[in-house]
């Protein structure tokens, strides 16, 4: 074997990709730097390492028939549009008004409609989120869609899948999305999905290709009847229950009634059209009107590689530069840009109380080393960083002076903001912020705060972690 030639033949590529870089897929600076570094430090490190996170200049073509999809909700929202603009439309919710401008911002940008008169339950208990889940299920009349980022074939998986075939066998509709890549690492496939095929249920996966780590579908969404829905971070697996090598699994997942859950619905089928062909987001039959008294107006904001800016990203922000006394942020990946962290770094000059809680052990080593490092950057400012103790926290919330925040699947890192699908349900509601900010202070009693000094006295292995993982993060 010739390895002259095979190193050749990996420059010749490495030259290719590091042209594309530059010239045809517009990274930002950071990123463009990082990926020109590892292609040309890292010859053949790199190669593979482009090949599976790299490329993104076929993302219009993967996504042409998606946007098409998205076009038509566009007459939906102009009318709110104007009224929003025209300052003609009323919140019944008076916490909704003082956040008219970040409404307004989420329209605009993603066409994320705000519905009022929800009902929103909090959970940050898998057995209790599971439960209500299974409740759910087995209350279904017309038809179950979920969507997932991963289905483990495990118990809890199993149990899952088992009670979708007892509703399809009942002549329920059952859709199960799942993402290729991150369903098949847990363990599942299409035969651990027979029962509910055999049964009459539909599956579909998004994104067959597995060699690519980017462009997946990172959503947990489930709707129930049209009536009930689920969001948040919980995926469909043990150790989402607490029974996994990390421990007692924290997480946050909300269950709404009302008119958002029409908004979860259509999010489902934009999707499910794009995973098997099938779109029927235009049948009524599927959206009935709700039967709930509610209070809580929610935005259900969609992100990803199909969206010309980063929504999610954007709202937090938003909701961070409208704080008067209090940010809280949970995410188990904390790796933000410069607009993120300077939102935090100036909030936290003003007078504001912000604090951010990050795990105290990695599932994924690389991002909890750089997580830390982007934590400590904040400490001067007068963030408070906390880890959290008592098994993994995996929640992706933010909550702003108690009244305003956001719930759902999208992780304060490039990943989320700009690679993977993800959705949240952004909320404008003292009972549902005031219920996230107590269970954050009540998870500040098994957490261990990172000081300044304690940051500062890390071991020379520990900031050894921490600057190659930091270095590495900006790829995307």
């Amino acid at each position: 074997m010739d390895w002259s030639i095979i190193l050749s033949v990996i420059f010749f590529f490495n030259v290719l990709f590091a042209i594309a870089v530059v010239f045809f897929e517009r990274k930002n600076p950071t990123a463009a730097l990082a990926w020109l570094m590892v292609l040309f430090l890292l010859p053949p490190i790199g190669f593979a390492l482009y090949l599976i996170f790299g490329q993104n200049f076929t993302r219009q073509k993967m996504f042409a028939l998606k946007k098409e999809a998205d076009q038509y909700l566009k007459d939906l929202f102009e009318e709110q549009h104007q009224d929003l603009v025209d300052r003609g439309f009323r919140f019944a919710n008076p916490a909704a008004e003082q956040y008219r401008d970040t409404i307004l911002a989420l329209l605009t940008n993603n066409q994320a409609l705000v519905t009022e008169k929800n009902k929103v339950e909090v959970y940050t208990d898998g057995k209790e989120k599971f439960d209500a889940l299974f409740e759910a299920i087995g209350a279904a009349r017309h038809h179950v869609h979920l969507e997932y980022f991963i289905v483990n074939n495990d118990e809890l998986g199993r149990s899952v899948v088992h009670a979708l075939a007892e509703k399809a066998k009942e002549g329920v509709e059952v859709r199960l999305l799942f993402d290729a890549l991150g369903t098949r690492a847990g363990g599942g496939s299409k035969e651990a999905f027979r029962e509910l095929t055999d049964a009459g249920g539909e599956i579909g996966v998004f994104f067959p290709s597995l060699y690519r780590v980017n462009y997946r579908n990172h959503r947990k969404i489930a709707v129930i009847d049209g009536t009930v829905g689920f969001i948040g971070g919980f995926n469909i697996g043990d150790e989402y229950l607490g029974k996994g090598p990390l421990g007692y699994w924290r997480d946050t997942a909300v269950r709404i009634t009302g008119r958002a859950v029409n908004m979860l619905q259509l999010r489902f089928f934009l999707d499910w059209n794009h995973a098997t062909g099938e779109y029927r987001g235009s049948d009524p039959v599927y959206f009935p009107d709700p039967d709930v008294a509610g209070t809580v107006p929610v935005q259900i904001v969609s992100g990803g590689p199909d969206t010309r800016w980063s929504p999610i990203k954007e709202g937090y922000i938003k909701l961070i530069n409208s704080a008067r006394s209090s940010v809280y942020i949970q995410s188990p990946y904390f790796i933000p840009d410069e607009s993120v962290t300077d939102a935090l770094r100036l909030a936290a000059l003003s007078g504001v109380d912000v604090r951010v809680m990050i795990p105290c052990k990695p599932d994924h080593p690389f991002v909890y080393w750089a997580s830390l490092s982007f934590v400590a950057d904040l400490l001067d400012a007068g963030v408070r960083a906390y880890t959290y103790d008592n098994g993994f926290i995996h929640a992706k919330t933010i909550v702003v002076d108690g009244t305003a925040g956001s719930v759902g699947s999208a992780n304060w890192d490039v990943r989320s903001f700009k690679l993977n699908f993800e959705a949240n349900a952004f909320f404008y509601d003292a009972n549902v912020g005031g219920e996230m900010k107590k269970r954050f202070v009540r998870d500040l009693e098994v957490c261990t705060e990172i000081t300044p000094e304690r940051y500062a006295a890390r071991s020379r292995w520990v900031r050894m972690k921490e600057s190659v993982s930091r270095l590495f993060s900006p790829l995307g």
